[in-house]
């Protein structure tokens, strides 16, 4: 078809653009009710504009669409995106299904490069993440707490005895010395459970 009208063609529906109704982008001329985005039709402007190889989408669908997948990459800090991406033409990907290993590698090596510290008190595997180092042993952070009370614990206020940790307070109680002047006689403060 001949271009009689002397304008340019939009690159969306291909009629003739004129300059009252111009929008450029990317070398390109485009009607202002077409500079919309493929995905969601919503307007464009140069804020919210992102070209991908003859297409234009605003940044929020070329995002679901081109950019990264997987956890963490939401669409705001410390989200996780539930969407699949499926308004914008993708198909959702089934995760295969996990197989934890059941070889447990005691070796030098494996001690030594990559393998990691088993916790004291429920004997799982201990990963940087999740470590806390107390009388001298890696511990989970949920595990790091009192073996009496419970009370979560830090590494300068526990005391430990025979492997196990314990607050200060149970600790004295326990293990400390007993008698006339150590708390437990008349006129001391007792604190009973």
């Amino acid at each position: 078809m001949p271009n009689l009208g002397g304008g340019n063609k939009c690159g969306v529906c291909q009629k003739t653009v004129y300059f009252a109704e111009e929008v450029q982008c990317d070398g390109r001329y485009f009607h202002k009710s077409c500079f919309r985005c493929m995905a969601c039709k919503k307007n464009l402007d140069s804020t919210t504009l992102t070209v991908h190889a003859e297409e234009i989408y605003c940044k929020s669908c070329y995002g679901k669409k081109y950019g990264p997948k997987g956890y963490g990459y939401g669409q705001g800090a410390g989200t996780l995106s539930m969407d699949t991406g499926a308004s914008v033409g993708l198909k959702p990907v089934q995760a295969a299904t996990h197989c934890p290993t059941t070889n447990v590698n005691e070796s030098k090596f494996a001690q030594k490069f990559g393998g990691s510290d088993k916790c004291p008190r429920c004997g799982q595997s201990v990963y940087a993440a999740e470590k806390v180092i107390g009388a001298g042993k890696a511990w989970h952070k949920k595990c790091f707490r009192c073996a009496k009370c419970g009370k979560s614990l830090e590494s300068t206020t526990l005391a430990d005895k025979d492997g196990e940790i314990y607050c200060r307070s149970c600790y004295g109680k326990h293990f400390g010395p007993k008698g006339c002047g150590y708390g437990q006689g008349a006129g001391a403060l007792a604190n009973t459970q």
